[in-house]
């Protein structure tokens, strides 16, 4: 497992589907079960629908290309709580870098009946069967934009989206980043998200969080590849 996150620009990304045969869920049944019933108590909104994971990841000059493959959620939040027993396996997500005209970040804050409650991130979601197309690739950059509508309300015509991608690497986590900037101020745009918020019937994030620099960053909430990624950004301003 890489500890040290390591991050890059790419100008293409490419994903594409191919089968696996994944072993470690099958000699896990009894404690994918559990934990499944363990995590779902009280969150009658969680349910297990199939998502994708990555297996392989290649770079090529300015291109990263990624192989993933189909498994049931429950599964996936098992290997997770597990502490990631299959070190052959990623979980390789687009994620939307949000941010106001000034420059300050706009990050969300889980809401309670999600499985990552409290915790601080960009609108990201690990891919699912709706990414998919019917040539069998993956697509990333309309998972992204998704997303960051589903978690925000935000629509396409809020924002610039950077073709560049910037890859953040600690496996097995890999996000995949662009730049999405709004053309009002982070405050602006944070107080248009928490309306939005407010309208949705069964949201999914409680509240965002503005991010203006390095005393910004929660190590307590915020995973590390994206404190490490805030501390890169803010290193270059």
């Amino acid at each position: 497992m890489n500890r040290e996150p390591q991050i890059r620009r790419v100008t293409r990304v490419e994903a594409c589907l191919r089968p696996l045969d994944w072993e470690w869920p099958k000699h896990n049944r009894e404690f994918i079960a559990e934990n499944w019933k363990r995590r779902t108590a009280g969150k009658p909104q969680m349910f297990n629908g199939r998502v994708l994971l990555l297996q392989d990841v290649a770079f090529e000059q300015d291109l990263c290309r990624g192989t993933y493959f189909e498994v049931d959620y429950a599964d996936f939040v098992a290997w997770i709580d597990k502490g990631y027993p299959d070190p052959a396996i990623a979980n390789g997500f687009a994620m939307g870098a949000l941010r106001g005209s000034d420059g300050a970040f706009i990050c969300g804050v889980m809401g309670n009946g999600t499985t990552n409650a409290g915790r601080v991130y960009f609108p990201a979601g690990t891919p699912d069967c709706e990414d998919l197309r019917s040539e069998g690739s993956v697509d990333l950059a309309g998972s992204l934009i998704r997303e960051l509508e589903e978690e925000t309300g935000l629509s396409e015509s809020d924002y610039h989206v950077d073709d560049e991608w910037i890859i953040v690497q600690r496996w097995p986590t890999i996000a995949l980043l662009r730049m999405v900037t709004l053309p009002v101020m982070a405050e602006e745009g944070a107080a248009k998200i928490r309306a939005n918020i407010a309208a949705q019937h069964e949201p999914e994030l409680q509240d965002v969080r503005i991010v203006r620099g390095k005393e910004d960053i929660d190590p307590e909430r915020m995973p590390l590849f994206l404190q490490s990624f805030f501390a890169w950004v803010f290193d270059q301003r």
